[in-house]
């Protein structure tokens, strides 16, 4: 869900991420120094005020980021990307995260058979995060194949949170949590071809938050 904070705080990440302060992020795209200031969020009258589209779009042709690029910063709600460059995690197929032998029963990565990829360094990421990459049109529109998507399995869940679910008999999803209890979960499907699902919670082996997607 995209809200008026999520706007604003991807907004924030975006300056930090391309070594700009939010102020000197406004400028360089030619607006206000202050258009951006945390005191310009919110009216005289308490009411939000959302940046215009054309503030974003000017915004991401001085940074060089991409709508998609943006979009993954508003969805993204505990890494804060650092200028410390980007660090090696590990990369696997979703296929073949269903396969034994690549996690523990905490659902971090371990065993032999993992790519690398480069991922930009995260002090909120933890150093159990790790990368799953799509294959297959089930989550299609939000995920594509190909698409590389970073989760963290110590991530708190909140409802509305993305996450990747992996069952005690190998199936592996990408789904919306909808509402989670000690007996069981419920997760909406991301793709409408596909059914929403309801899981005990002894059938599953894991889960883990998806923080970021590389699109």
């Amino acid at each position: 869900m995209i809200s008026h904070d999520s706007i604003w705080i991807a907004i924030d990440r975006l300056a930090e991420s391309t070594g700009f302060s939010t102020s000197g992020l406004a400028r360089k795209a030619g607006l206000d120094p202050t258009a951006f200031n945390r005191s310009k969020r919110v009216s005289p009258e308490g009411k939000p005020r959302w940046p215009s589209t054309e503030s974003i779009s000017k915004v991401l042709q001085v940074t060089g980021a991409s709508m998609s690029e943006f979009i993954a910063l508003v969805e993204t709600r505990e890494i804060t990307i650092t200028q410390g460059g980007p660090r090696p995690i590990p990369l696997i197929g979703l296929a073949q995260a269903g396969r034994e032998g690549f996690f523990d029963d905490a659902g971090f990565p371990v065993g032999a058979g993992w790519d690398e990829v480069r991922f930009p360094d995260a002090h909120t990421a933890g150093e159990h995060v790790y990368a799953l990459e799509i294959q297959g049109d089930s989550m299609m529109p939000l995920y594509r194949d190909g698409d590389t998507i970073v989760v963290s399995p110590t991530a708190q869940l909140r409802k509305g949170d993305r996450v990747v679910v992996r069952t005690r008999k190998g199936e592996v999803m990408a789904k919306e949590l909808a509402r989670k209890t000690v007996q069981k979960i419920e997760l909406k499907s991301l793709n409408a071809d596909h059914d929403d699902r309801t899981l005990a919670a002894s059938d599953i082996d894991w889960i883990a938050r998806i923080l970021w997607v590389s699109q």
